[in-house]
C-alpha cells in the first residue's frame, strides 16, 4: 500500500488532486509534456470555491491507458492564495517517486480535490517504474492509434522504441478530426521516415497540407491537441519503392473517401 513505500507524517496537512480528462487536455499528457503546464494545473483556482485550502497538493494524473490507475505527479506547495489562481511550487517531498510511481485507485467521487487522509491508506502501489515515465511503449505497427497529445509527447521526448521502428519505415497514415468528422490521409516516401513526418505535424499541426492548413489558425496547436487522431494504416519498409507508396496512399484515400466533401484530401 501507499504509506508503505511513500510516508507522510501528516496526511491531514495535503489535498489529493485527481486530476482527470477535462474535456479538452488528457492530464496524463500535460504532466509529461510540461513541468510549467502541469503546475498551472494545480494552480487553477475557481472563482467560488478554495478547494485547496491545506498546504500542500499530493498531485495524481489519471493514467487513462489502465483503468483505475493513476501516476504520482509530485507534491506542490500552496505559497499564495490569489483571487484566479494558487501560486505553487514543486516540492522536494516524494520527487524521486514523481513520474515513476502507478497507484491503484477505484476512485469515481465528483471531486476531484479531496482531503488526502480519506485516500491515502487505500492507494495500492501497482508499480515503480524503473525510469519516469515519458509516454506509452511501442505497441507494434497495426497497434498505432494515438491522439495528437500522445503523439506530440512521443516525439518531444524522443522515444526511441517508437523513433527507431518509425524512422525505418514507409507508410501510409490516416489523420481523423473527430469534431467534424472529416479525416486525411497522407504517406511518408523518399527518404523521409514516418518519424519525421509526423514529427512536421507535431512542430506545425498540419505538416504543410493545405486542406489542414485552414484548420490550423492557432500557433499553439489547441485544436490538434483537443480533436486530431493519427493511425497507421499501412507501414512498408525503407527498400519499397515510392510509387507503390503513393498508389497505397491512393487506393485509402478512394476507400476512406477523403477527398472532397467527405475528407480533408485536396488530390
Amino acid at each position: 500500500m501507499l504509506p508503505e513505500v511513500l510516508t507522510l507524517d501528516s496526511p491531514a496537512d495535503f489535498k489529493v488532486h485527481f486530476a482527470r480528462w477535462n474535456g479538452d487536455t488528457q492530464p496524463l499528457e500535460a504532466f509529461v509534456r510540461s513541468e510549467k503546464e502541469w503546475r498551472g494545473w494545480q494552480a487553477y483556482k475557481s472563482p467560488h470555491r478554495n478547494e485547496f485550502n491545506r498546504d500542500y497538493i499530493f498531485s495524481l494524473a489519471q493514467f487513462y491507458h489502465e483503468i483505475d490507475t493513476w501516476i504520482f505527479a509530485g507534491v506542490y506547495q500552496i505559497i499564495d492564495r490569489l483571487p484566479d489562481r494558487y501560486e505553487v511550487k514543486l516540492s522536494d517531498i516524494g520527487l524521486n517517486f514523481s513520474g515513476r510511481l502507478k497507484l491503484y485507485s477505484p476512485y469515481r467521487g465528483r471531486t476531484t480535490r479531496a482531503n488526502l487522509e480519506n485516500h491515502y491508506k487505500t492507494f495500492e502501489v501497482k508499480e515503480v517504474l524503473r525510469e519516469r515515465y515519458s509516454g506509452r511503449k511501442f505497441p507494434g505497427y497495426d497497434e498505432i492509434d494515438l491522439a495528437f497529445a500522445e503523439l506530440e509527447t512521443l516525439v518531444r521526448n524522443e522515444r526511441a522504441d517508437w523513433r527507431a521502428p518509425l524512422e525505418a519505415a514507409k507508410g501510409v497514415y490516416l489523420i481523423t478530426d473527430t469534431l467534424t468528422g472529416k479525416r486525411y490521409v497522407g504517406s511518408a516516401y523518399g527518404g523521409e521516415g514516418i518519424w519525421s513526418r509526423w514529427r512536421a505535424y507535431v512542430e506545425t499541426g498540419h505538416g504543410g497540407n493545405a486542406e489542414l492548413r485552414t484548420l490550423i489558425k492557432d500557433p499553439t496547436l489547441e485544436y490538434c491537441r483537443a480533436n486530431f487522431r493519427i493511425t497507421l494504416l499501412e507501414n512498408l519498409t525503407s527498400r519499397t519503392a515510392d510509387d507503390l507508396v503513393i498508389r497505397r496512399e491512393t487506393f485509402w484515400k478512394r476507400v476512406l473517401l477523403t477527398r472532397g466533401e467527405h475528407g480533408l484530401n485536396r488530390n
